[in-house]
């Protein structure tokens, strides 16, 4: 299965729509459980700045190659 193998280009405009769907239903998920996630709010946190600063990383080495 070459799925995950083959290498595709997106421009910013095109991953619009994708950002959307993945925050909305993120929104969605933390508004009908908030209880739940309230008790995993430190990690969910230091996830999202680990990720955050990872991915900023990339970008900032894509841009400069």
């Amino acid at each position: 299965m070459n799925f995950f193998t083959k290498k595709m280009t997106w421009t910013n405009a095109e991953f619009i729509p994708f950002k959307l769907c993945v925050s909305a239903a993120y929104l969605y998920i933390g508004s009908t459980f908030p209880e739940f996630f309230s008790q995993y709010h430190g990690i969910l946190l230091g996830f999202f700045g680990i990720s955050l600063v990872y991915l900023l990383a990339i970008w900032v080495e894509k841009m400069r190659a």
